[in-house]
């Protein structure tokens, strides 16, 4: 019995030996905290301090690093829809002319859809990315919800595009419409102030 020895615990250690080396709970909270930041505005000098080192990070390394913060996020939070915002931008800034496309063949399918999102006649690849960014650049302020709304509008619109076009993906075009469907409902949150 003297040979037996107390097995050590698991410390601290444990969470950096883990991939990433962060604890997914806290990038979370993080991605939480920054989205809401972002879109609320900051609160205190430290809530500045935190937007300040979040911009230069997204200047230095692309939002896309702060992004994947949002990327698990629940479609019915503010960093889920931050998540959605950036992904639309995303595609658009890949593919501007099939964008550009998508959102020709669906306006005839979501006249509605059109008037809300408010692309210029006719939409070419300058013109749709030019929304996307005015959307995106919206993110901060007393009128998220307008945005959220607009995003919704054309992400409809191209999903519904994408879908009537000779050759379209019918599965990418159904996340678009879903993606839509999440930024609407986000939107509705938000005007009833439970987005959170």
């Amino acid at each position: 019995m003297n040979d037996y020895k107390k097995p050590s615990l698991p410390g601290p250690a444990l969470f950096e030996a883990q991939a990433g080396g962060s604890d997914p709970a806290e990038a979370t909270a993080a991605g939480h905290r920054i989205a809401t930041l972002l879109v609320r505005g900051p609160r205190t000098v430290d809530d500045q301090g935190l937007v300040d080192r979040v911009l230069h990070l997204a200047d230095e390394e692309g939002l896309g690093v702060i992004a994947e913060l949002w990327s698990h996020a629940a479609p019915d939070t503010v960093a889920g829809a931050l998540w959605r915002l950036y992904l639309l931008r995303t595609s658009v800034h890949r593919l501007p002319e099939q964008a550009a496309r998508e959102f020709a063949a669906g306006k005839a399918y979501a006249p509605v859809h059109e008037v809300l999102a408010g692309v210029i006649d006719p939409p070419g690849p300058d013109e749709v990315i030019a929304l996307v960014d005015t959307v995106v650049r919206g993110i901060v302020g007393s009128h998220f919800d307008v945005t959220l709304d607009r995003a919704a509008a054309f992400a409809h619109i191209v999903g519904v595009g994408r879908a009537q076009l000779e050759g379209g993906d019918p599965h990418s075009a159904a996340r678009l419409v879903d993606t839509a469907l999440h930024l609407h409902k986000a939107a509705e949150l938000e005007r009833t102030g439970e987005l959170h």
